[in-house]
């Protein structure tokens, strides 16, 4: 049944790639507000393909920046599936074989890490969806992991969005399998992604035979209230990562400050 599962679902989701491709093709949305809506309605479609559930504690930010953990690329489709969004992505991916012109379709800001005319142009996107009313999602991690901790985060966006005089809103987001789908599988290995070495197709064929899977997100009530105006980005960027540890179980903020230390010691 899991391998019946993996085709029909992943041929499904195929097909949606291609009839969304197709149709931003043909319709070319010229607006955020469009893109975004657009995207939206693609990553609800998916989420029902996969039948993924998702709980959602807290409301979405109707403006300014949500930073959130990352685990995989299911954590995309279900922020965007949430809202309509405007991402911030890492530039390598605009280069990516149909879903590099997809996500430049839909609105994607692309950012080069250490290119200051990639930032400003973050800053322009930040303010350009503000404009349109429309929140901006990144992960400031800026990798994945397999969602037992969080991470360090990378100061550039989160230096950005404050310049760019942006509210910004944590979430953490986390998942569980609600139904037995045999031996060995696991949530840290067959529902996030993460690993320098592992194939995406390959994760996803055997993440889309998954029963019960079950996302969690956890949204704060209220915007980060950093500690000074002038605040150095990498304080910004510590109490930005203390605010996301507050919504998570405690066994990450154990396992994220064992992170923590270990990244202290090596400055």
């Amino acid at each position: 049944m899991a391998v019946i599962r993996s085709v029909v679902r992943s041929a499904l989701a195929a097909a949606y790639f291609v009839g969304f491709a197709v149709l931003l093709a043909w319709k070319r949305p010229k607006t955020r507000c469009e893109r975004a809506e657009m995207l939206s309605a693609f990553c609800r479609a998916l989420q029902r393909t996969f039948k993924i559930e998702f709980t959602v504690e807290g409301h979405f930010p109707k403006r300014g920046v949500l930073i959130s953990n990352h685990t995989g690329y299911l954590d995309i489709l279900a922020y965007a599936a949430m809202n309509p969004v405007v991402y911030c992505a890492k530039g390598e991916m605009e280069n990516w074989p149909l879903i590099g012109w997809i996500t430049t379709m839909v609105g994607t800001v692309f950012v080069d890490r250490g290119a200051g005319g990639s930032a400003e142009r973050a800053v322009k996107g930040m303010h350009a969806a503000a404009k349109a009313g429309i929140p901006v999602v990144f992960f400031p991690e800026g990798t994945t992991s397999n969602g037992q901790q969080v991470l360090e985060f990378k100061t550039g966006l989160l230096a950005k969005s404050l310049e760019a005089q942006q509210p910004i809103t944590v979430a953490f987001i986390s998942y569980t399998l609600e139904k037995d789908n045999g031996p060995g599988i696991t949530v840290t290995d067959d529902v996030a992604f993460w690993g320098v070495d592992a194939s995406m197709l390959k994760h996803i064929f055997k993440m889309v035979s998954l029963s019960g899977v079950h996302g969690h997100v956890r949204i704060a009530d209220a915007p980060i209230r950093f500690s000074g105006e002038d605040i150095d980005r990498k304080q910004a960027a510590a109490e930005a990562r203390e605010a996301m540890l507050a919504l998570a179980p405690p066994a990450v903020q154990a396992a994220s400050e064992d992170v923590r230390e270990l990244s202290a010691s090596l400055h």
